[in-house]
């Protein structure tokens, strides 16, 4: 494996751009190893969607396109990244029984934990940040996209 392979794409703060989004990842990710279909790709999958979701519903018109990072380092570690330029960090709400919305966060930690791995902020120089995941790569690592 290389020591650090890596690849981004920036796409519009719209709805439709969770899907490409969504589709970006899984292509990259089988690319380097993970074919599509298997628990872990199909968790990513669903973390990826939940940040995008977030950096498209919660950014209130202040960031007119998210950017998603995903890296593969030598310590066999998978980072995915999503940036916004909207200054507030997500924070968990009180989700209510019957509300359909407000659990995205709750969902990446506990899909995140579940894997072994961990969620976090970082901000960005443009007043914005990345919120990241972490999670252990136990595929192999093939072509850099």
């Amino acid at each position: 494996m290389a020591d650090h392979q890596e690849a981004t794409v920036t796409l519009p703060s719209a709805p439709a751009s969770v899907s490409t989004a969504r589709r970006y990842v899984a292509g990259v990710l089988a690319d380097w190893g993970l074919p599509g279909g298997t628990d872990t790709a199909e968790t990513v999958r669903l973390i990826v969607s939940e940040l995008a979701t977030n950096a498209v519903q919660h950014t209130r018109g202040q960031s007119p396109t998210f950017t998603v990072d995903i890296r593969l380092d030598q310590e066999q570690q998978l980072r995915i990244g999503v940036t916004d330029s909207h200054p507030r960090y997500p924070r968990r709400l009180p989700a209510a029984v019957q509300q359909d919305n407000g659990r995205g966060l709750v969902i990446i930690r506990c899909l995140t934990a579940e894997y072994g791995g961990r969620l976090f902020f970082t901000p960005t120089s443009d007043g914005g940040k990345t919120v990241w995941i972490s999670l252990p790569w136990t595929e192999p690592a093939v072509a850099e996209r």
